[in-house]
This record gives C-alpha cells, sequence and structure tokens, in this order.
C-alpha cells in the first residue's frame, strides 16, 4: 500500500513539473514573439497559457497584443480582466484607459454620491487575496497592541494599545470588507465587452424588438439577465438598458 502511495506521489510530482516546464517553455516562446513584434503569434501562445489558469500578467499582455493588432475589442477585453485579477495595477489601469479612448461610444456614468466612489476606488487598491493578508496582519497587530492594554505596567503604555487596537479593529473590519467586495466581484463577473462593429440593443429579446440604441465595439456592459440562450438583458454607466445578443459580446 505505501508503495503504491509513494509511487502515486511520484507520478503526480513528475506530472506537475514537467506541466510547469511546459508553461515556462510556452512564457519564453510568447515574450520572444512579442519582443519580435509578431504580436499574432505571442496572442495564440498567451491564449494557451490563460487555459491553464487566470493570471493578471498574461492578461494584461495579451491586451497589449491585441491592442498592438489594433483589435481594440479584445484589447480591452483582456485588460478589463487583467483588471478584475489585479485592481491595484497602474500600467493595466493606464493601458485600460488607452484603449477605451479609441472606443465609439461616450457614454457618461451616472452622478454617484462621493462615498460610493471613495468606496469603490479604496476596494480597488487591492484584490480579495491581498485584502485578506491585510485584514489578518491588521488583526494580529490588534491583539498584540491590546495584549500591551492589558498587561502593559506603565499609563502610556496602555492607553497607546488600547487606541492602536482600535484603529488596528477598525482596519481588520474596512479590508474584510473590501475583499469581500472583490470575492464578489470575482465571483459574479456581470461585466462583458461588445465585441461586433456594431450591436442594435432592442427592447425585447427578439429581433422583432424595438431598436433603442447602438453599441460599438469596445463598449463595456454590465448583465442584468443572462438566463436566456441567445439574448442577455444589459446596462449602460448611464443607466441606459435593453437586450442584446449575446453572440455580440463576451463576459470578462
Amino acid at each position: 500500500m505505501k508503495q503504491t502511495i509513494t509511487l502515486f506521489l511520484f507520478l503526480l510530482s513528475s506530472i506537475l513539473s514537467l506541466h510547469a516546464v511546459e508553461l515556462d517553455s510556452l512564457k519564453t516562446a510568447a515574450d520572444k514573439a512579442y519582443a519580435k513584434e509578431d504580436f499574432d503569434k505571442a496572442a495564440k501562445l498567451y491564449t494557451r497559457i490563460s487555459k491553464t489558469g487566470e493570471s493578471a500578467s498574461v492578461c494584461y499582455n495579451l491586451g497589449n497584443c491585441y491592442y498592438r493588432m489594433d483589435d481594440i475589442a479584445k484589447a480591452i477585453l483582456w485588460y478589463e480582466r487583467a483588471s478584475l485579477l489585479s485592481p491595484g495595477d497602474e500600467d493595466i489601469r493606464f493601458n485600460l484607459d488607452l484603449a477605451r479612448s479609441k472606443t465609439i461610444d461616450r457614454i457618461i456614468p451616472k452622478h454617484e454620491f462621493f462615498f460610493v466612489l471613495w468606496y469603490r476606488q479604496m476596494t480597488n487598491w487591492m484584490n480579495a487575496d491581498a485584502w485578506a493578508r491585510f485584514s489578518i496582519t491588521a488583526f494580529i497587530l490588534c491583539l498584540c497592541f491590546f495584549a500591551a492594554y492589558i498587561y502593559g505596567q506603565q499609563m502610556w503604555m496602555r492607553k497607546t494599545g488600547f487606541t492602536l487596537s482600535i484603529i488596528l479593529l477598525l482596519l481588520t473590519i474596512i479590508g474584510n470588507v473590501c475583499g469581500w467586495s472583490q470575492a464578489n466581484k470575482m465571483k459574479n463577473r456581470d461585466g462583458a465587452i461588445v465585441m461586433t462593429s456594431s450591436a442594435v440593443v432592442k427592447s425585447t429579446p427578439s429581433l422583432s424588438g424595438s431598436d433603442l440604441f447602438v453599441l460599438h465595439e469596445g463598449t463595456y456592459v454590465t448583465i442584468r439577465d443572462n438566463s436566456l440562450k441567445d439574448w442577455a438583458e444589459v446596462t449602460l454607466a448611464d443607466g441606459k438598458q435593453g437586450w442584446i445578443e449575446k453572440r455580440q459580446i463576451e463576459g470578462i
């Protein structure tokens, strides 16, 4: 029995090692193709890598490839995916904004309260895993300073320990809330990008429905209802909503 388990573990580790080597080889080949400005080949290789697991850097590289090939819709799609995985990355955000500036549609978001904007910006500083590490660190420090408050021999030490423990407790709560928000975004993933040159948004999920407005490639939409086979109900940042054919959009 022990020999069987040992053999199984050996084979598993060998497979994982070969898989890692293959990924490294693909990454090296993709980077070389990109350096030689063979963006089509690089995109194909990065896409193969992306199918093995999500990575912000691979998504970012794919966005760069499609941007250099002037495929703005796919560039935005992959930049959005990279931003979802690493929301605080300034390079990703800059390139995403640059790609968006080349789209046709100019959608002005609805007015939001300052608190809502501030909360969204704060949650986008880090991804869910980073917020979790932040919360754990803050909580451990909170316990340490609370212990200083309980067992401190001098008054200044007890006051400092109490004050800092309260602050760190609040930071722990904030970190958990922000981490939950980021994890919820990753789980729901209700964003999508228009991939066709133009897409007519209908009043009903049918080609016979009334035309409401037209969207163009690269425009971001939020999916409200994805229950139908061929149609999705979407909403825009300015509040407009309607039905669009699923073949014309791709989820982030």
